[in-house]
């Protein structure tokens, strides 16, 4: 599977983000294409990471069927056979499309990332460590950086278009979309993570952290949008080798983010792009993470093949 750092189709592109190409299809539906590029700290790589798009594309699609039961999703194909079959113009451009697109329904996205928090880390540690709280709410002190929390934490972000997303309250959340949708979101939230996280610790990964996207579909209901408990959106901890007190490995990027962290120590690199050159045996560490990720959840390897 050749990498794709980009995606040039016949359909008019409505956002580019660090990792995917949005196209409108149509007023109803839209053509979501995960490229192979690849983010840390907020610089996207000049390299791509091999198989990356068709993870996150089949991932999202695999765990789409897991919630089915739960919420409605914007999704109505990930088979790249559908794709160009209902999408005219696409045919020539089946073999680049292979696994990583996904036509949808189009909805009216809600402005905010929906986390949840099984246990204690990244952002989450860092507020708490500094000041026991977590968006300005107290925790339970005594806690230790990756312990699992006594119970899950919905703990809403604003999304930003550029830099990091903004924790905030719940009150606050629910003042920016309204109380009942934002009652809706967290209830989704919790049943989503609960499905997902029973899944997963089944099969050795815990699912430390998470976020949703939603958004109101044009029959007005509220829909579940965008990339799905994947290791660009997720936290994923190996269960085997899970030790509260400290940082945990996970499966998605750890190898990138390693190396630039030592470029940085080392004087290399400044933090900002362009970011040093990633050598050969980073990139295929990387590619690695992402494909035993899928293998772990699903109990299959990525074959696009089986999905064209």
């Amino acid at each position: 599977m050749t990498p794709m750092g980009s995606s040039d189709l016949p359909l008019k592109r409505i956002a580019r983000g660090k990792v995917r190409d949005v196209y409108e299809v149509d007023a109803s539906r839209l053509l979501l294409v995960a490229t192979d590029r690849v983010s840390a700290f907020d610089v996207v790589m000049r390299e791509t990471i091999p198989f990356k798009g068709a993870v996150l594309t089949q991932l999202s699609a695999w765990w789409f069927a897991q919630v089915a039961d739960i919420v409605s999703t914007h999704l109505i194909t990930a088979r790249t056979s559908d794709i160009v079959r209902l999408v005219p113009g696409l045919a020539s451009f089946r073999q680049a499309l292979a696994g990583r697109a996904m036509l949808c329904r189009r909805a009216t996205v809600f402005p905010i990332e929906c986390v949840i928090r099984g246990y204690i880390s990244g952002s989450a540690w860092k507020e708490y460590a500094k000041s026991g709280t977590l968006a300005g709410e107290p925790l339970p002190a005594g806690l230790r950086e990756s312990d699992r929390l006594a119970e899950p934490i919905f703990s809403p972000a604003t999304k930003a278009e550029t830099g990091h997303d903004e924790n905030i309250t719940v009150s606050c959340m629910r003042q920016i979309v309204g109380e009942e949708v934002g009652v809706e979101l967290e209830r989704l939230t919790r049943a989503v993570f609960a499905r997902g996280s029973a899944i997963a610790e089944n099969r050795g990964i815990i699912v430390a952290d998470t976020k949703f996207e939603f958004g109101r579909a044009g029959d007005g209901s509220i829909v579940l949008i965008d990339e799905l408990l994947t290791p660009d959106s997720s936290r994923f901890w190996p269960a085997d080798s899970y030790r509260p007190g400290g940082s945990q490995p996970s499966f998605d990027k750890q190898p990138l983010r390693d190396y630039l962290d030592g470029e940085r120590r080392a004087g290399h690199w400044n933090g900002e792009a362009p970011a040093p050159r990633l050598p050969d045996e980073v990139v295929r560490a990387t590619s690695a993470r992402y494909l035993d990720a899928f293998r772990r959840l699903t109990g299959e390897s990525l074959d696009v093949s089986d999905r064209t």
